[in-house]
């Protein structure tokens, strides 16, 4: 049995197998109520979350026949604002609001049918949601091209640096007592702890072959800003682009160019693929021709672990393993969410193994 954590110690014991946004903010929410916390890390090359703009936005994410998503997208974006005070560094925030845009009356009609369908579902983001016009939207961002159609200004939904967020909560993690070992779980029988969390991402699935994932893929580009270049937006900026999506994520050196998305997807390609990286190039540059003088210093993809339905799969898997994984494209903004249910797992009556084999994961969030 290889690292055990149960020693000297009469508080529960958790093992998270997962360095991820995901098994971070478990593994902090744990290490806060008490238990003694252990997080094995793959790596952060491994992660999607290396690989990813970190936006908090539910009206970016909210898409008619995904009424549940948005809900949990909703309740999930509510709590960041505790989990930033909890890092204790606000500069982990990137950007506080969203500027979505359309470069045409045809992308200015997806935009509206997507805000028509958020407004149906959660009547309470309608304060936060606000109409805009090419006007506004020059005012608002003067750095943005001056052809575009119309949009949409959302408060409170920003983004954060993923990579600064990462390193932040292990920081926490560590202050909280917690501890990290940079070392792949093979079997769980490997984990000497009370309980278990998997939140491995794609790698759950070497874990818990029962658990249905598939990966798709995403390309993101990170421009740098040079002496001669203009300043990064000021909001997230979420574009329609002749039918095609593409957004900017401030950053403090740059900007984060991203996304496509390949799903299904051929897991033995991770290389970002050539069409993808030019189209969002001649998306960005027609959404902000002042990019043109930035340096691209990165292309990376990275693979999100998809579930059928596209709900994350948060649940007890047996009377010591809890699940929680397949948040797709929502890893970063589903984690406070996540976090909070997870402890619920962990806190309720652990059902027998006769129970849990009877529920056949019924109880998924």
């Amino acid at each position: 049995m290889g690292d055990p954590i149960k020693q000297q110690t009469s508080r529960p014991t958790l093992a998270v197998v997962g360095g991820g946004v995901i098994g971070l903010t478990c593994a902090l929410a744990a290490a806060d109520a008490g238990r003694r916390v252990q997080v094995f890390d793959a790596g952060a090359r491994d992660r999607a979350a290396w690989v990813a703009a970190g936006m908090l936005g539910s009206l970016g994410e909210g898409h008619p026949g995904e009424d549940e998503l948005l809900r949990r997208t909703v309740e999930s974006v509510r709590r960041w604002p505790a989990l930033v005070e909890r890092l204790a560094d606000p500069s982990i925030m990137a950007a506080h609001d969203s500027l979505f845009v359309a470069a045409s009356s045809a992308d200015a009609e997806h935009l509206r049918n997507l805000a028509d369908f958020v407004w149906s579902q959660q009547p309470r983001v309608a304060d936060d949601l606000r109409p805009v016009n090419a006007g506004d939207i020059r005012r608002l961002e003067p750095v943005l091209g001056s052809r575009l159609h119309s949009g949409y200004l959302v408060r409170g939904e920003g983004a954060v640096d993923n990579r600064r967020l990462l390193d932040r909560l292990r920081e926490a993690l560590l202050a909280a007592g917690g501890s990290v070992v940079d070392r792949r779980v093979g079997d769980l029988s490997e984990v000497d702890a009370d309980d278990v969390v998997v939140a491995a991402g794609l790698g759950t699935r070497a874990l818990l072959p029962d658990i249905g994932l598939h990966a798709a893929k995403g390309e993101i580009l990170r421009l740098r800003r040079t002496r001669w270049s203009v300043p990064p937006p000021t909001h997230v900026v979420r574009a329609r682009m002749r039918a095609r999506s593409v957004y900017l994520v401030p950053r403090d050196d740059g900007i984060v160019v991203g996304a496509t998305q390949y799903e299904p997807f051929e897991e033995s390609s991770a290389a970002p693929e050539v069409g993808g990286v030019a189209d969002l190039l001649a998306d960005a540059v027609d959404l902000m021709p002042g990019l043109r003088t930035y340096e691209l210093v990165e292309a990376g993809a990275g693979m999100r672990p998809c579930s059928a339905d596209g709900l994350p799969i948060i649940d007890r898997v047996d009377e010591r393993v809890v699940v929680a994984t397949g948040h797709g494209r929502n890893g970063i903004l589903l984690a406070p969410y996540t976090a909070e249910r997870v402890m619920e797992l962990l806190d309720e009556q652990r059902p027998t193994a006769s129970a849990s084999a009877s529920a056949g994961g019924e109880n998924r969030c």
